[in-house]
């Protein structure tokens, strides 16, 4: 006859209880995990209604309610739910809704995407190249990549349909250094234009927005000019 019997019997219910305890803990871990997804989710819906429209959102905006992972799918959510518009990777927006003219959503321009981008990494853009040219009327062709120098790294960011902003990084403080950033984009463009390719229409163009810069700008900013569009410019 067996003499472990009892002991038997007793570990078995110590297993018993160890296992319903277990199923018990694992119930309430899950319940705990879903209500803190459920919580993340409303904290995050809450700081971005209250916010304006219009406004940029990254990841980093919500890394005070949890974890990197928990925060993409909190995003991946708001987006199915079309409280905001992802408009490249990591990158969301709150879309402005016109209602006057019942246009609907108001998608941001590259330049608002840019810009969003720069306050986030801390840099300083300059528009350059088509993009700065069709910015003011020189041009009228609409780029499908808008080209930005910055003080940040280079690096490309797509859009979406064939569109993306490129940053070239540039070490030029000039480029920066403008008080006016009509006249930083008039500069931008001129420089891109050629000196012996402006057309009288573009320096015409040019012209009118020479009057909406203050002297005082003016008279700073010309110093940060190549030699031969001071000249042009001094002369409008």
């Amino acid at each position: 006859m067996p003499k472990n019997t009892g002991n038997v019997h007793f570990s078995y219910e110590i297993i018993c209880t160890i296992q319903k305890k277990t199923v018990i803990l694992s119930h309430f871990s899950n319940k705990c995990v879903t209500e803190m997804k459920d919580s993340a989710q409303n904290i995050a819906k809450q700081r971005v209604l209250d916010s304006e429209r219009g406004t940029f959102f990254f990841g980093q905006d919500f890394s005070d309610i949890a974890s990197p992972e928990a925060i993409r799918k909190v995003l991946q959510r708001l987006e199915d739910e079309k409280t905001l518009i992802r408009i490249a990777p990591g990158i969301y927006y709150y879309p402005k809704i016109d209602t006057q003219y019942g246009l609907g959503v108001l998608y941001p321009s590259m330049l608002d995407i840019a810009e969003a981008i720069s306050r986030r990494d801390k840099t300083t853009i300059v528009p350059t190249g088509a993009y700065a040219l069709n910015m003011l009327g020189l041009s009228t062709q609409v780029p499908a990549n808008a080209v930005f120098y910055t003080t940040g790294s280079t690096r490309p960011v797509p859009i979406g349909e064939g569109k993306g902003i490129q940053f070239l990084h540039t070490s030029s403080a000039k480029k920066f250094a403008f008080n006016s950033r009509l006249m930083m984009l008039v500069v931008s463009a001129m420089r891109d234009i050629g000196k012996d390719q402006l057309s009288e229409e573009q320096m015409s163009v040019i012209k009118k927005h020479m009057e909406n810069v203050s002297t005082e700008d003016f008279n700073h900013d010309i110093q940060l000019a190549p030699m031969w569009v001071r000249k042009i410019l001094l002369t409008l």
